[in-house]
């Protein structure tokens, strides 16, 4: 038998059915091993989306549920801040002060009631800021004590909760003698607005709605102005 002879049987044999059904069986477990690793792949790609929608989910609902439930639109309201976390302690936290401020402004003042009748708007400075004058239409942040005129019982006080209050000033979103009376005022200024009722709440107890009534006195500290 010829070498071209013997070469052409080998190849025969190559290609026999027992070595094409074992190509076959090779070829699909090769098919089945590439399914399966995409299969995987695209099981641990849609985990990943899985748990960046779980992300965006909780900050959307942090960002709706951190906001300020008060109205904003009140010339009928003082600002109302939200209580951040208290210290070790149970005690609010310091207010951060601006830069040069006077160290008195870090403890809560004590407000007194007013004397005589009060007719117009008052205001008085206790403490002088060094910083730029707050400019109306500007947000102004601060710390407050609201007391009633006649007899210094308070009603309200940022001081409570540990937070300043932020607020746009000199546009309607406070009560007017807070508009009137802290426009021009020096940031780390410390002042006491003596406020006749008609600039407050009112005078009448039942179209107030709950809210004080007739001369109030805020004590109220300028901490940021932008």
């Amino acid at each position: 038998m010829s070498e071209r002879t013997q070469q052409n049987r080998s190849a025969g044999q190559d290609q026999s059915p027992a070595t094409k059904s074992g190509r076959r069986l090779a070829a699909q477990l090769a098919a089945k091993k590439a399914a399966d690793a995409r299969r995987k792949r695209n099981a641990w790609a849609s985990g990943l989306a899985a748990v960046a929608v779980v992300g965006v989910l909780i900050g959307v609902f942090v960002t709706i549920g951190g906001g300020d439930d008060k109205p904003k639109n009140s010339a009928d309201s003082t600002p109302s801040a939200s209580a951040p976390a208290a210290d070790e302690a149970g005690a609010p936290p310091a207010p951060q002060l601006p830069e040069g401020a006077d160290p008195a402004l870090g403890s809560k003042p004590t407000v007194t009631p007013g004397t005589g009748e009060l007719k117009k708007l008052v205001v008085t400075p206790l403490i002088k800021g060094t910083g730029p004058a707050v400019q109306k239409g500007q947000n102004i942040t601060t710390n407050y004590v609201g007391v009633f005129y006649k007899d210094g019982k308070e009603f309200d006080s940022s001081w409570k909760a540990g937070q300043p209050a932020t607020f746009p000033i000199g546009v309607g979103q406070v009560i007017p003698g807070w508009d009137q009376g802290l426009v021009g005022v020096t940031v780390g200024s410390r002042v006491q607005l003596d406020i006749p009722g008609e600039l407050a709440y009112g005078n009448d107890e039942a179209a107030a709605g709950g809210r004080p009534t007739g001369p109030l006195r805020f004590v109220v500290d300028v901490l940021a102005a932008q």
